[in-house]
């Protein structure tokens, strides 16, 4: 059963993402060229861009290159994990173990680490404010001290940001939980459903936030 929601999952995603950047179109013609041959490569080249923000120039600050080097670190660290966790069961048909299972358990509490420095360091960078929601100051008749309306793609950045800190909660608990005789066999097998279908949630979601990433990056590029 989970390896069938674990393929619908992804596969809905992606096409998502895939027909949402072909419906948009977000300035591909400014940033990858109005005379480039074979834009069924956009996504190709959308790729190769995202590809390319892992190594801009940082900020010239100590907070702002531990910052870069901590998300790169958790960046690693999650592809290692989703590829360990999810492979054997979706493409193989079997349970994580072997080899793959002391990939995952290196990758995991290194991952666990970076997501809590993130949370702490990408805070109040990624804080929600009301001057995010219209409606609200509309019933509370509230007039923002700033009028200006957020970027592109920055507010679903933002909710996506903050989803995967609190999806890292179940995540972790769900699974340090059960390394301790704690829970008997019922409990024990609610955990590992807990593990995978919030992994499931929180990989999905992480997909979403980097191509969000992604996107803001290109429109800010567009607009120099």
């Amino acid at each position: 059963m989970f390896r069938t929601i674990s393929t619908i999952s992804f596969v809905v995603v992606l096409a998502a993402m895939a027909l949402h950047f072909v419906l948009r179109k977000p300035k591909c013609d400014i940033l990858f060229g109005g005379e480039r041959k074979c834009r069924l490569l956009d996504l190709l080249r959308l790729a190769v861009f995202a590809f390319t923000l892992l190594f801009v120039e940082q900020k010239l600050t100590l907070l702002g290159v531990l910052r870069k080097l901590v998300f790169l670190l958790a960046l690693l660290c999650l592809v290692v994990l989703v590829i360990t966790g999810f492979v054997p069961r979706i493409f193989l048909g079997e349970q994580i173990s072997g080899y793959w299972l002391m990939l995952h358990a290196t990758a995991a509490p290194v991952f666990a680490a970076c997501m809590a420095a993130l949370a702490v360091m990408w805070a109040d960078a990624c804080r929600l404010n009301k001057n995010y929601w219209p409606w609200l100051n509309i019933i509370i008749r509230r007039t923002p001290q700033s009028v200006a309306s957020p970027r592109e793609y920055e507010l679903a950045g933002r909710l996506a940001f903050w989803l995967l800190v609190v999806l890292a909660l179940p995540v972790v608990l769900s699974a340090v939980l059960s390394m301790f005789p704690l829970f008997g066999t019922a409990w024990q097998e609610f955990l590992l459903q807990l593990h995978r279908y919030c992994t499931l949630t929180f990989a999905l979601v992480a997909i979403i936030y980097l191509y969000l990433l992604t996107l803001a990056a290109m429109r800010r590029t567009a607009a120099r």
